[in-house]
């Protein structure tokens, strides 16, 4: 399953914070990602906050995995998770050959 997951902060990280959360924050979102639950991931250009596209086998593994991560479970941030996959209104294009 692909999971869409758009970090949001809800409370703003003072530069101490940071400098204590984010030496965990870092490598556990790396082992995400070779653990093969994040596939890609992004800097939000509009704020400050992280997109990744997860595979993962549901929701719930999807939010377990988003809210382990220091800055959720902290209280600093918050996730949005989408379920994508493909576009299937495109099938339409196909049917009329």
């Amino acid at each position: 399953m692909k999971v869409l997951a758009v970090a949001s902060f809800v409370k703003p990280v003072s530069d101490e914070d940071k400098k204590k959360i984010m030496p965990g924050e870092v490598p556990a979102t790396l082992q995400l990602y070779l653990d093969g639950k994040i596939e890609q991931f992004w800097f939000r250009q509009d704020k400050p906050g992280v997109i990744f596209l997860m595979n993962v086998g549901s929701m719930e593994d999807a939010k377990a995995a988003v809210e382990a991560l220091p800055l959720t479970s902290g209280g600093w941030a918050q996730y949005e998770l989408m379920q994508v996959g493909p576009l299937a209104p495109l099938g339409m294009l196909l049917q009329s050959k």
